[in-house]
């Protein structure tokens, strides 16, 4: 921690996820319960806008401090620390690339004003191949008319806002434009939640747009500027993802560190069996590195480096340690770690789709080999 307040910070959110998150974590997320009530408490608390500029309502923290807390929220509870790492990654445009106005119109109420967000660049048919998205904005005056359908979109249907990535020029990444969309807007719906193997609590759900009209005060940076603003989020994103991954894989080390070493057969712990022993040592030092590289990354950033590549990076270990680590958690568990009444069985189904969100894992290895030896050549 890179100062003393810093340390109090993560005391307090520890403290919070002991009396409000904990507790009813696994009863929430088999119900399949989206903890609103909970967001507007982290949003009057300043949790939800950690790493912006105080002068808009935001922490000023360095992402190094933001990251460890997102990282204690995802081991209390996916839904919310996943759902911390979205908002936080919905405000990232207008607060990197907004005009002053806009950032003072929007930006409070969006930080700290109980509001949720919500990222919108996924659709049906693209993916992993997002400069191919086809939602279009047509111009009409002082307004745009948003036509199309995203897919995949965590906090679809509940969000009070929505950054949205559609098409105002011609095909490829140079025709693509951000666009700030209220919740209610008009001709803005949603389909039923996706059901899906983990995050239960989490709605992820398609929006459709149907000549909704969002006034030009709400295109966020220039006309054709809007690819590059989607990935210069997702790259903050990304370590957001990494580090809720680590917080999964440490609750799940924790949860096979009190089995193993209550659990008695053969008249002693099974912690003493050699074998168990050494998963257990392989678990800890792949939780260690995918810590130490998010916060590598982090400070880079935090510094004002480059660091999409090491953003990469950490997504792509950390989420594939996460995975490894859980499903060893459920092995050292035997037939209860198969069970519901043990929460590593959840902890695997949520690592899977941190291998897949925000640009799955073999996309982060096309990312880091282009840093590495530059674009393919077609």
């Amino acid at each position: 921690m890179p100062a003393p307040e810093s340390h109090e910070l993560l005391g307090l959110v520890r403290d919070l996820i002991r009396r409000e998150i904990r507790p009813v974590a696994a009863e929430e997320e088999a119900a399949g319960t989206f903890p609103r009530e909970l967001f507007s408490r982290l949003s009057a608390t300043g949790l939800l806008a950690l790493p912006y500029p105080e002068r808009f309502g935001g922490g000023d923290q360095p992402y190094e401090v933001y990251l460890q807390v997102l990282e204690e929220l995802g081991a209390a509870r996916l839904t919310v620390g996943l759902g911390v790492s979205v908002h936080t990654l919905a405000c990232h445009a207008l607060a990197a690339f907004g005009t002053d106005a806009q950032r003072a119109w929007h930006l409070p109420q969006m930080l700290g004003g109980g509001l949720l967000g919500a990222y919108c660049l996924s659709e049906p048919q693209s993916g992993s191949d997002a400069a191919g998205l086809r939602t279009r904005a047509r111009r009409e005056g002082d307004e745009w008319v948003l036509s199309g359908t995203k897919a995949w979109i965590t906090h679809g249907g509940i969000a009070d806002f929505y950054t949205v990535l559609a098409r105002t020029g011609g095909e490829g990444p140079r025709g693509v434009t951000a666009f700030l969309v209220p919740g209610g807007a008009r001709g803005l719906t949603a389909e039923a939640p996706e059901r899906k193997m983990g995050m239960g609590g989490s709605p992820t759900a398609q929006l459709h747009f149907d000549e909704v009209r969002v006034a030009d005060a709400r295109r966020i940076g220039e006309e054709g500027q809007g690819f590059a603003i989607a990935m210069a989020a997702l790259d903050s994103g990304r370590l957001g993802i990494a580090a809720c991954a680590v917080g999964v894989a440490q609750a799940a080390l924790d949860e096979a560190l009190v089995f193993t070493t209550g659990r008695r057969q053969f008249g002693r712990p099974v912690a003493d069996f050699q074998g168990l022993r050494f998963m257990l040592a392989d678990m800890a030092t792949q939780i260690e590195a995918g810590r130490a590289l998010y916060l590598a990354a982090a400070r880079l950033r935090d510094a004002g480096e480059p660091f999409g590549q090491q953003a990469a990076m950490a997504k792509l270990f950390c989420t594939d340690v996460a995975m490894r680590v859980t499903t060893d958690a459920v092995q050292l568990l035997g037939g209860y770690g198969y069970t519901a009444d043990f929460p590593v069985e959840r902890y695997l189904r949520e690592a899977k789709v941190l291998q897949i969100v925000e640009g799955t894992n073999q996309i982060q290895r096309a990312v880091i080999a282009r840093h590495l030896v530059g674009p393919e050549h077609r």
